[in-house]
């Protein structure tokens, strides 16, 4: 997994499934475009972003998180529930906004 940490008024937590970087998805009126820029970051494995994950987030924290491991791992730190997950033709997409 791909995570970069955005330090700007308050810090925006990008995760991503590695293999998803670069690439544009659509359905019907949903987008995602998963650039390099915002996502591309350091290769994290699953318990070392489920503990930065539970890290962040007690910094209140934003987060935008693509892809099936990625989103397993919000689940896992119990920073999102099933039901704020969305597909985007077929890749699980979650936000976390505070």
């Amino acid at each position: 997994m791909q995570v970069k940490i955005h330090e700007a008024y308050r810090i925006v937590v990008a995760v991503c499934d590695t293999e998803l970087l670069g690439k544009y998805f659509s359905e019907g009126i949903k987008q995602i475009d998963i650039k390099e820029g915002f996502f591309k970051g350091e290769e994290k494995n699953f318990k070392e972003t489920v503990e930065l994950l539970i890290e962040l987030n007690k910094e209140d924290a934003t987060f935008n998180i693509i892809g099936q491991e990625s989103v397993k791992a919000a689940l896992e730190a119990k920073i999102i529930s099933p039901e704020g997950i969305i597909t985007i033709d077929n890749i699980p997409v979650a936000l976390v906004l505070m």
